[in-house]
């Protein structure tokens, strides 16, 4: 993996620019008094006004600090007394007040004082009257933090509400903005999923996120692996000063609302009639009132919760272990008066009597764990089936069990159930759901595709029942199209849409798409594809078998072969935020890795390096679905190379290596190697690495997987080699891509400027950026040989504008494109080579020609760039030496 990244000592300001603006705005106004952030406590008022006073002080502002406090504010003046001349007489306030100005103003009368005051809120009326004086006067400008909701002094009041103060509202940050400001603090990306966790906990608060982190980077449950940073724990624990500045917070609550704040932090929500029961509602309006808590109403039904996430962390702390079993009970209590009607009431009854009692009622706990598997709480389904006395287990129970572990990425326990459960299976329809289930833990669990068919075969002797014979062969059709037999697969899976039974339909239409996308039937994948993922979302609370996400996969595949890759991105990110929202570990990698696979086709390297960390991060620290290792870890590995961080690069495929290979997107998985290759200058061995890989997806049936692999072939320098088998797949392919792919290798073969642009064209409006970067720049290189330089800066233009949406990418057709264009493509292949670092016996030896025929090329390419040394040479080429061997 990359270099370690390291936490900044001091966070930036991040994320609050539309802020700034407003300040620079209203400064540069003639007529500005100054301006006030308003927002609530912890959003980073003071923050924001520190950089204020900065930007000021370096416009030539002398600047000041006031900070209030209610302990000052009992001194009248006690605030601003730093600002007061010693010996001013205060006993004549006029005099006295204009003594101040004079002194501020200086002997000149051109000094200019920004005053940042912090909390103005509570700053005594005394001082806001010589502020308001000054202000005036124009002896200074105000740059003010309020706190929102605090009730202001009249005086202070008079001081704020000055039209020519302007006011900036300052909002907690939202998802987009907490990911800048973690990224930017601890030096390097931070995971979807540890962003989420952060951003829950803190409630996008910045103060409560500063703390948080700073706690977690203490414990050690927040590393980074070189590439990404993640959290290892579940629920984030902040410092002592967050649990102060917390406890302070709801210690502005009066006794009579404790009871409420402890029952909410146990059990919540509470509808407002179960808040009645143990606090007036006029401790509840100021609960409301001062934000400890939220109201909300839907439809007749009004809930209560407490305000922030940390609350009821804070609030647990401090009730003792048997008081909260009394309040649990109380609460389980009172549900059950009232009927327990409700849908979720069960899951809470049963998790409230298991933390009061440890037991509760066994039909109760099969109930909950049912509805908590549907909430995909697969833990708390966990905890609900363990405490079921063993009597009381059913094979449906034991089902659940092993698909919960399984979930939770536990496939040994998984399978110890589900062997369980087989062994209690009565019915057929039992022995159907077991061996689904066991299937898909071997699969996709385990990556044991033998295993998996072996149980398919297994089930389907001891099955009488016609119907769910053919059931399991649709299972069987769908596990081999994972294994790389698209045909096969796709023979069992003839009638898959017309099949009775939800969770097998469903599964094999998502093997079906995917394998029809493989096989170049783009447009009609993409319909099964839509068709499925429509009809699963409906199903979901009934399918036991997969998640609705596992239908992202195939979706977003088919929309990227179809030349659809915007829509496929965002279809692939939308998934892969769903999953990690409602913690669906289990399918999460497969939008992930999708998600991947679009950015690297458009070419967004830095873009695809974090979506391929994350979903190798996900698999390696959740289990979740090995079988897509190999992918992910070759996709992070060529991104990396694409970036010219080639350690990383390396490192990456070693790491590749020790996972098992299932033929799923055949021959892909050799791309991070041979982008490696192409890195070093090696051009010729990555082509060698391409085109047996493409021959893998040939053999598989995979035309997708086997054009993606020959059009790098083609941007590799082998556009020659490649062009007829590429235009062989275009005629049995649909959709965009296919052809562009063909038009592509034509044009490069044929160094034509004018198939080149409008192979750019295509693959610009496909969404293939970098390809399109590159025919650009090809073309112009072959119109600026022939002297059309208004042709050639036309194409370098749009080629630009492709690459400014890749950056930091290099390629051998980028890198190379101006400084060699009189080149031959021998000596580019040569100076490249000897330009990472290659010597001239192993240049010989990689492209089979002599010493002297390699020194001799290298010569011509030295006399043409005007360079005398390869160090020389790697800069005119835009490439990084090394000397490491792959």
């Amino acid at each position: 993996m990359g270099t370690q990244p390291q936490p900044v000592s001091r966070w930036p300001l991040i994320g609050r620019d539309s802020e700034l603006q407003a300040f620079t705005r209203a400064w540069a106004q003639r007529q500005c008094h100054g301006i006030v952030i308003c927002g609530p406590a912890g959003v980073g008022k003071s923050r924001l006004a520190e950089e204020c006073l900065a930007r000021a002080a370096r416009q030539g502002w002398r600047t000041r600090r006031v900070t209030a406090s209610a302990a000052a504010a009992q001194v009248p003046l006690g605030a601003i007394a730093h600002l007061i001349p010693p010996g001013t007489d205060l006993s004549d306030p006029v005099k006295g007040f204009a003594t101040v100005a004079t002194a501020l103003a200086g002997p000149q009368h051109d000094s200019h004082w920004a005053i940042w005051v912090d909390d103005l809120h509570q700053i005594d009326a005394t001082s806001a009257v010589l502020l308001r004086q000054l202000l005036d006067a124009r002896v200074i400008r105000l740059i003010a933090t309020v706190r929102t909701g605090e009730s202001l002094a009249e005086a202070v009041d008079a001081l704020t509400s000055n039209d020519q103060v302007q006011r900036i509202e300052l909002a907690t940050f939202n998802q987009q903005q907490a990911q800048a400001v973690l990224d930017a603090a601890l030096g390097g990306p931070v995971s979807r999923r540890t962003l989420q966790q952060l951003y829950a906990a803190s409630g996008g608060n910045a103060l409560y996120l500063h703390e948080l982190v700073l706690g977690v980077l203490a414990s050690g449950e927040l590393a980074s692996d070189g590439e990404i940073w993640e959290l290892t724990g579940e629920r984030p624990a902040g410092t002592p000063k967050l649990a102060e500045l917390i406890t302070a917070r709801l210690a502005t609550a009066r006794p009579t609302a404790r009871p409420v704040l402890d029952l909410l932090s146990l059990a919540e929500p509470l509808s407002l009639a179960e808040a009645q029961q143990v606090t007036p509602p006029d401790v509840l309006a100021e609960l409301e009132q001062a934000g400890l808590i939220q109201v909300t109403t839907s439809r007749r039904r009004t809930t209560l919760q407490l305000a922030h996430p940390l609350y009821g962390e804070t609030l647990r702390a401090h009730i003792p272990a048997l008081r909260q079993r009394t309040l649990l009970q109380q609460q389980a209590n009172r549900t059950q008066a009232h009927g327990a009607r409700r849908h979720n009431d069960p899951l809470r009854l049963a998790t409230w009597q298991l933390a009061a009692t440890g037991t509760a009622d066994p039909q109760l706990l099969i109930q909950a764990a049912g509805l908590a598997r549907h909430a995909h709480d697969y833990q708390q389904a966990v905890t609900l089936l363990e405490a079921l006395p063993e009597p009381h287990h059913t094979t449906d129970s034991k089902v659940l069990l092993g698909e919960a572990y399984y979930e939770l990425g536990q496939v040994e326990l998984a399978q110890s159930f589900l062997a369980k459960a087989a062994d209690s299976a009565a019915t057929d329809g039992d022995r159907l759901a077991i061996a689904m289930e066991h299937c898909q833990t071997l699969l996709w669990g385990a990556a044991r595709i033998d295993e998996a068919l072996a149980v398919n075969d297994a089930a389907r002797a001891d099955i009488t029942d016609p119907g769910m014979r053919h059931a399991l062969t649709i299972n069987e059709g769908a596990m081999r199209v994972t294994a790389g037999q698209l045909q096969n697969g796709l023979d069992l899976l003839t009638d898959v849409e017309a099949f009775p039974e939800e969770r097998v339909r469903l599964y094999g239409m998502a093997l079906k798409a995917y394998a029809l996308t493989c096989k170049g039937q783009t447009t009609r994948a993409t319909r099964l594809a839509e068709h499925a993922y429509a009809e699963h979302v409906q199903a979901d609370t009934r399918i036991v078998n997969q998640h609705s996400l596992s239908q992202i996969g195939p979706l977003s595949y088919a929309y990227q072969e179809l030349g659809e890759l915007r829509r496929a991105r965002q279809v692939a990110e939308q998934g892969f935020t769903t999953a990690l929202q409602i913690r669906a570990w289990q399918p999460a990698p497969g939008p992930a890795s999708m998600l991947g696979r679009t950015l690297w086709l458009a070419g967004y390297a830095t873009e695809a390096r974090r979506a391929y960390a994350e979903c190798v991060a996900l698999i390696r620290d959740r289990h979740a679905i090995p079988a897509l290792m190999r992918l992910a870890t070759s996709g992070l590995a060529a991104s990396s190379a694409l970036l010219g961080d080639l350690d990383t690069a390396e490192s990456t495929l070693e790491d590749m290596a020790k996972h098992p290979d299932i033929a799923f997107f055949p021959g892909e998985d050799r791309l991070g190697h041979a982008w490696l290759l192409a890195a070093r200058g090696r051009l010729a061995e990555a082509r060698n690495i391409l085109a047996a890989a493409a021959q893998t997806a040939y053999q598989t049936g995979s035309l997708a997987s086997e054009a993606l692999l020959l059009t790098d072939v083609a941007r590799l320098g082998g556009a020659k080699d490649v062009q007829h088998r590429l235009n062989e797949i275009a005629e049995q392919c649909d959709g965009a891509f296919a052809p562009a792919r063909a038009h592509l290798a034509a044009a490069l073969a044929a160094d034509d400027p004018d198939q080149l642009l409008a192979a750019a064209d295509e693959m610009e409006a496909i969404g293939a950026d970098l390809i399109a970067a590159e025919a650009a720049t090809q073309a112009a290189r072959a119109w600026q040989r022939t002297g059309h330089a208004r042709k050639a800066a036309a194409a370098t233009q749009q080629a630009q504008a492709c690459a400014a949406r890749c950056p930091g990418v290099r390629t051998p057709l980028l890198t190379i494109a101006q400084t060699a264009a009189a080149l031959t493509a021998r000596e580019k292949e040569i100076a490249l080579l000897a330009a990472a670092g290659t010597a001239s016996k192993d240049i010989a030896n990689t492209l089979h020609l002599s010493v002297r025929t390699v020194d001799n090329h290298l010569q011509h390419a030295y006399t043409k760039l005007g360079v005398t040394t390869r160090r020389e040479l790697a800069h005119a080429l835009g490439t990084t030496p090394t000397r490491r061997p792959v």
